[in-house]
């Protein structure tokens, strides 16, 4: 079996010595069990302490466009022939390249400005999952064997089968391998169960809208507004957030329930083509809303009305910038029949 590790290490301090990048962004052990953290590595000293495991949930492109943005800006004020150019190595799997080739269409940065280390990737473990199994015990201690992960928790220990812990949007996944890279660690990564990706989106659907517009209200009476899972989007990247505008006021800054409701309609609807479904928003979201059904629900639109799926191909152009003779326009008309 391939150390995809030991490979991803090598690579990675390679691309440093030879000063390819300036920085890796990668993960590295967290300090509490199921969890690492986005690392950034700048000493090729410093590669070791990359890994790459099922507990890699974050996608990593919010920090490549973060980092490259920061250092735009630091150069604002610097001589035209003393600016330099920040290039950035980071540790890519299927939906962080698709979130990299969205900003890259969206000319946040350009090719060379970004180096994608590719690795395959089987699914990452969902930690809610994991406490809902355990009881919620305080987790001490996890590893993973195979097709098993075994628990050590203040309540005892419990042996979980793995396919059990994985998120739901890996379960599922269309693109578990990168879609573009210019080093790629390892071997491909088996398909994921793709038949039904849809699967709990077809069940919603079937619901009547007064059903449907309950099960919203009642997911977004969980939310605090945290912004948590605005934070953790590599696609919200603006500078100032709507939510956070005061000319006009979009939304308030009390707790009515309909000031929630349109912050997540509001940010649901940015996503459109350009949600690449890696799960970053539920990972991190205290509450557990459902964010996620409602996020695939504009995915299928978007993929069975234009045969459109977000980050897929660069050559792809994104959803809401281009217009085909041949595009379906009877939801315009008739949003009815459609509903």
């Amino acid at each position: 079996m391939e150390n995809v590790e030991k490979q991803l290490r090598e690579e990675a301090k390679k691309l440093l010595a030879d000063k390819k990048v300036d920085v890796i962004v990668g993960y590295e052990e967290g300090t509490i069990p199921l969890q690492t953290s986005p690392c950034f590595i700048t000493n090729p000293d410093d590669t070791g302490k990359l890994v790459w495991n099922s507990f890699c949930s974050q996608n990593l492109a919010k920090y490549v466009h973060d980092i490259i943005h920061q250092h735009r800006e630091s150069q604002v004020r610097v001589k035209p022939e003393d600016k330099t150019k920040k290039v950035v190595g980071v540790v890519a799997r299927g939906c962080t390249t698709r979130s990299l080739v969205i900003h890259l269409q969206e000319r946040q940065y350009g090719r060379d400005e970004i180096v994608i280390i590719g690795v395959p990737c089987t699914g990452y473990v969902a930690k809610r999952k994991v406490s809902n199994l355990v009881d919620d015990n305080e987790i001490l201690e996890v590893s993973v064997n195979g097709d098993k992960m075994s628990v050590k928790t203040a309540g005892g220990d419990k042996d979980i089968p793995f396919k059990d812990v994985i998120a739901d949007n890996c379960l599922n996944c269309h693109f578990n391998n990168p879609v573009v890279s210019d080093i790629m660690i390892g071997s491909e990564a088996p398909p994921m169960d793709v038949d039904r990706e849809y699967h709990d989106v077809n069940k919603f659907e079937k619901l009547s809208v007064e059903e449907r517009w309950a099960y919203f209200t009642k997911e977004m009476e969980k939310c605090i507004r945290c912004y948590a899972c605005r934070n953790a989007c590599p696609s919200c990247y603006c500078k100032v957030c709507f939510v956070e505008q005061s000319q006009p006021s979009w939304v308030g800054v009390g707790d009515d329930p309909t000031d929630t409701q349109v912050f997540q309609i509001m940010r649901m609807f940015h996503m459109v083509g350009r949600c690449v479904d890696c799960g970053s928003c539920v990972e991190v979201c205290p509450m557990g809303v459902d964010l996620r059904k409602f996020l695939k629900k504009l995915d299928k639109d978007g993929f069975e009305l234009f045969n459109h799926r977000a980050g897929a191909d660069l050559d792809d152009p994104p959803l809401l910038s281009t217009h085909l003779m041949e595009d379906k326009e009877d939801f315009i008309y008739e949003p009815e029949e459609q509903s």
